[in-house]
Order: structure tokens, then sequence, then C-alpha cells
């Protein structure tokens, strides 16, 4: 328990201090959300890494290889990775042309209005609060494990750190030390997997212990999951307002092309080893433990405190800069999506940043209550990567490719796929909950988009060809 106090001591004074480096020279609300469209390579391509790898990654990742084998990277880390580079590739230079601070703001730019109003719920309510909530959950565990601290108090410590943290020093502080933390993943989670094959005799006596459906890629499931799973839910990694920001904040295209393509290639590698660490857990783990318990579990049972508490320090960086990454997402939301487009149209620049931190403690409260309802990070995590996608991405590439589209046509397609798969669960539909959900979006968007005229607030260009201007709105780009 020594080590680990030792570890997790000096871990958060060196964050806080980062923090505190930076909380001067914040002086914009740009800065403190965006870094001011100046981050360089090798800081794009350490935070890329350090926020894919978070809970979902240390703690559901190993739970699935646990349960599931091997295809559950196939089915859930390799369907990310492919929808975020096709992201990276495809948009990033003509996004980054656009010089906006979250995705709404494309909504709002494009439509006039209120059309930024649906996704940026989604974005800082739907998205940001549950899956904040999910780096709490993970790192209480952590504090758990290994130094006995009850689950309901790990998260109150993790929320009183975070909150901290994030409201000091944004996103500067953030990419910042997601570059340092990378480093740190990436050793803990190759140690623990090198230690945990080795454990069951190497790769040869895995394998041949495992049985083949936990080797294959279709797994127990068969194909037909896994690529019901890549439409369904993949979709969700074209609007994942993470990967915006940091595209955004590159300095310039290069950089916003090559340095997130770097990070989710080094992140698509690292995401393997927690499924090879779940099905190598197979072989001495209780096969009726909780899912969400194994990676600590491992990592206690196999590594002595100097060596496990490394570990567990990797997964701590992971989970706390998953967390200061998904609260800045929702307080860009709440400060130029609500705070400047409807509450506070005049704000000057220290009032914004003023509200920027109003907002994360808004988020972190939020992200904190729901904590305490979390029972399983995985479901949680797909269900809101879900809703999210069937009721934004036709809307967003209408807005990239297709000039013919509405403001109504978006309207009446987000609102009315978000009501419609909220009440899926009461319907009699046999279909795939997210299938049916993107359906109904194109239909909507189509449809009404074709029987409707533009509004006199829209501004009717294809943003992927085009940079928007907006002659209704004042510039603020």
């Amino acid at each position: 328990m020594g080590w680990y106090i030792f570890y997790f001591v000096l871990y958060f004074i060196f964050m806080l201090g980062i923090a505190a480096f930076y909380f001067r020279r914040i002086t914009t609300y740009e800065d403190y959300l965006i870094s001011s469209w100046n981050t360089g390579f090798w800081k794009i391509t350490g935070t890329i890494i350090s926020t894919f790898c978070g809970a979902a990654v240390f703690i559901g990742w190993v739970g699935l290889g646990f349960t599931v084998g091997l295809s559950g990277y196939w089915k859930f880390a390799f369907v990310a990775i492919v929808f975020s580079l096709i992201l990276i590739l495809v948009f990033a230079k003509p996004l980054r042309r656009q010089r906006l601070i979250t995705m709404a703001d494309l909504f709002t730019v494009r439509f006039g209005g209120k059309a930024g109003i649906v996704p940026s719920i989604l974005s800082a309510f739907i998205y940001s609060v549950p899956t904040t909530a999910l780096q709490m959950v993970g790192m209480s565990t952590v504090f758990n494990i290994t130094m006995g601290v009850s689950l309901p108090m790990g998260i109150f410590i993790s929320f009183v750190v975070i909150l901290i943290f994030t409201v000091i020093g944004g996103l500067p502080a953030t990419i910042l030390t997601d570059a340092i933390q990378s480093i740190i993943i990436i050793i803990g989670v190759v140690v623990l997997a090198i230690v945990t094959v080795a454990h069951v005799g190497g790769f040869g006596a895995l394998f041949e212990a495992s049985a083949p459906e936990y080797l294959s890629i279709a797994g127990p499931e068969g194909y037909g999951e896994i690529l019901l799973y890549a439409l369904s839910v993949g979709p969700f990694y074209l609007v994942w307002q993470s990967t915006w920001q940091r595209i955004f904040a590159a300095k310039d295209e290069t950089v916003a092309v090559g340095a997130n393509t770097l990070g989710f290639v080094i992140a698509g590698l690292i995401s393997f080893l927690p499924f090879l660490i779940g099905l190598a857990a197979r072989q001495f783990v209780p096969l009726d433990m909780d899912p969400d318990l194994v990676f600590s579990y491992v990592t206690d049972f196999l590594l002595a405190s100097p060596i496990g508490g490394l570990v567990f320090l990797g997964l701590l960086a992971a989970l706390m800069t998953g967390a200061t990454s998904f609260i800045l997402q929702g307080s860009s939301n709440l400060t130029v999506d609500f705070y400047r487009n409807f509450i506070n149209k005049n704000a000057g620049g220290k009032r914004m940043l003023f509200f920027s931190r109003v907002s994360v403690l808004i988020i972190t409260s939020l992200a904190c209550l729901f904590a305490y309802t979390v029972e399983d990070i995985a479901t949680t995590y797909q269900w809101a990567l879900r809703l999210t996608a069937t009721v934004i991405v036709f809307p967003f590439l209408a807005v990239m490719f297709w000039k013919r589209v509405t403001k109504m046509g978006v309207f009446v397609s987000m609102l009315g796929t978000a009501l419609l798969v909220l009440a899926y669960p009461f319907l009699p539909i046999g279909m795939d909950h997210a299938l049916f959900g993107f359906t109904v979006s194109i239909v909507l968007l189509v449809g009404v988009s074709l029987m409707t005229k533009h509004a006199p607030s829209e501004t009717v260009q294809a943003a992927y060809f085009e940079k928007l201007h907006n002659p209704t709105l004042e510039d603020r780009r």
C-alpha cells in the first residue's frame, strides 16, 4: 500500500503543478477550451493515445476479453480506430478550415439560430456526463483495490481531483499531461500483458488452453454481430468531439492529420493488449468475477507493489486524462453553444472564460452524481455512443456534402430520431435499435429537406468544399 500511496500522491502533485503553470497563461476561453488552435505534433499524438485509452480500454476491454476473448478487439477497438481514421483522413482538413470550437458550432454556422442545440445537448449531457462518470468509477476501483478506500469515497476523491485540475488548467494542461501520460499508459499495459501471458505459460499454452471461439475474429456470436456493431456504433467516432477538439487544437492542417493519425494507429495497437490480458485471465481468475474488476484483480495478483503501482498509475493516468477531456468537451458545448449563443451573445473574453470554468463545475458535478448509479461500464458507454451516433452522423454528413439539406430537415431528423431511439424498447420492432435509429434519421433528414425550403438564417454551402460564412451571425472564428 505504501508504494501505491507514494505513486498516487506524486502523480497528483505533478498534475496539479502543470495545471497551476497554465492557470495564469490562459487569458481567453479559446485558450482554455481549444488551446488557441496552436498545439504541436507530439502533444496531439500523446493526447489522442491518452484520451482513447480510458476506462473503456483498461477496465471495460479487459473485461470484454475475459468474457468474449479476442473477438472483442475486432468488434470494439478496431471499429473505433477505423472510423476515427476516416474522420481524420477525410474530414480533418475541411473541419480545421472552419476554425470552430465545437461540433454544434458547425450546425449553428450552417443553419443559424438554434440549429446546434440538439447536438450540443447530446455532446454535453448524453455523452460527456456518463463517460466522465465512468472515469470516476474506474478511479474509485483503483483506490479500492490498492488502498482499501470505499467505492463511494473513491468517487468523491476522484471528483475533487478531476475538478481542481480541469478548472485550473483547461485544455492546454490536459494536452501536455496527456502527452506525458501516454508514455506511462503504454508502459503499464505492455508490462501487464507480458506478465499475464507469461503467468499462463506463454502464447502457446494460452492459445492451446483457450476455446476456439475465444480466439477467432468472429467470437462466440459470429461475424454478423461484429458487422452489426460496426454499422451501429462505429459511425459515432465520426462525430466524437474529443477528436474534433484535437483537430481544431492542432496548429495547422498537417499536424491535424498527421498527429491524430499516428495517435490512433498507436492507440489501435495498444488496445489489443487489454483483450489479450482478459483472455489470459480466464486461466486463473474465477469465471464468475465481475468483468469490470478483472483488470484490478490481475494487476494486484501478479505484480508486487513497486511494479504493480506503476501499472495502476498508468490506469489512473488514462482515467484522469479521459475525464478531463470529456469534461472539456461538455464545457465547450455549454460555453459556446448555450451561453454565447442563447444567454449572453455579447459576452466578453473574461466573461466567457469565467463561464467556461463554471461549466466545468456543472459537467463534473453531474458526472459525479451519475457515477454513483453506474453498474456496467461497457454497457453504459455503448448506450451513449449509439444514441449520439444515430442522431448526429447523417446530419453531419449532410452539412459536409449536401447543399440541399435544410434547417427544418436537420431539426426534425435529430429530434425525431432521438425520441424514437429512446422509445425503441417500447416499440414492436425487430431490427437492431441503432440501425433502426439510422434508418429513421436518414428518412426524416432527406424527406423533410426535400419538402421544405432553406430558412433565411441559412448559409447554403457544403462545408467539405467551402469555409462556411453565415452573414446572419457575427463571425467569431
